[in-house]
């Protein structure tokens, strides 16, 4: 069974889904290790009470030791707020969700809430989440796959926030397991997913 290790900066929710998945026999993966970037993020009780193994780690080289230590085969960004572009074994096989339809809406300091509002703020219609590999810069990889979500005239970020999360409860587990499949490559620069995200 593959060995998933997740990098987290905050409440973890993220990783709760994957983990639950694992455990409800939907994603076919074990957690190796959670790295936190911050010593105080909630998600290090979380992984506390399920029982993975926790590092807390906030350079990239401290990040990658830590993910050796354990054995990680693959890497799942959980809300990570730090740069780590994947070396060696790591690269292509790391994936990020990220809540807004990548490449629109992507880049430092645009994640969450931030995402949200600038959706609302440039009047979209239509907004969702982006599953890709890592490479490169922030919210940067070829794409695996993406959920979309209409964009209500009645948003505020909170209520936007809520559908895309609910997107990516959905798509992120089914994006890993194919990745974990080998069923994901990059022809051109682009993904292709052999029979598709379940």
């Amino acid at each position: 069974m593959a060995r998933l290790g997740i990098l987290l900066s905050g409440s973890g929710s993220t990783y709760a889904n994957l983990a639950d998945r694992i455990a409800d026999g939907t994603l076919a993966a074990e957690i190796a290790v959670v790295v936190s970037s911050r010593a105080d993020a909630g998600g290090i009780e979380r992984a506390k009470q399920r029982g993975h193994p926790v590092v807390v780690a906030r350079e990239a080289a401290a990040v990658t030791a830590a993910l050796r230590a354990h054995r990680a085969e693959f890497v799942a960004m959980c809300g990570y707020m730090r740069f780590w572009d994947p070396p060696g074994e790591f690269a292509g096989k790391t994936v990020n969700v990220h809540p807004a339809l990548l490449p629109a809406f992507g880049g430092k300091g645009m994640y969450g809430h931030h995402a949200h509002a600038a959706v609302i703020a440039a009047g979209c219609k239509i907004s969702g989440c982006t599953v890709h590999l890592v490479a490169g810069d922030y919210d940067r990889g070829p794409i695996i796959a993406q959920r979309a979500v209409a964009v209500l005239d009645t948003d505020d970020a909170d209520a936007l926030a809520a559908r895309v999360q609910a997107a990516e409860r959905a798509v992120y587990p089914g994006a890993i397991a194919a990745l974990m499949a080998g069923r994901v490559r990059v022809v051109g620069g682009r993904c292709v997913v052999d029979g598709g995200i379940g």
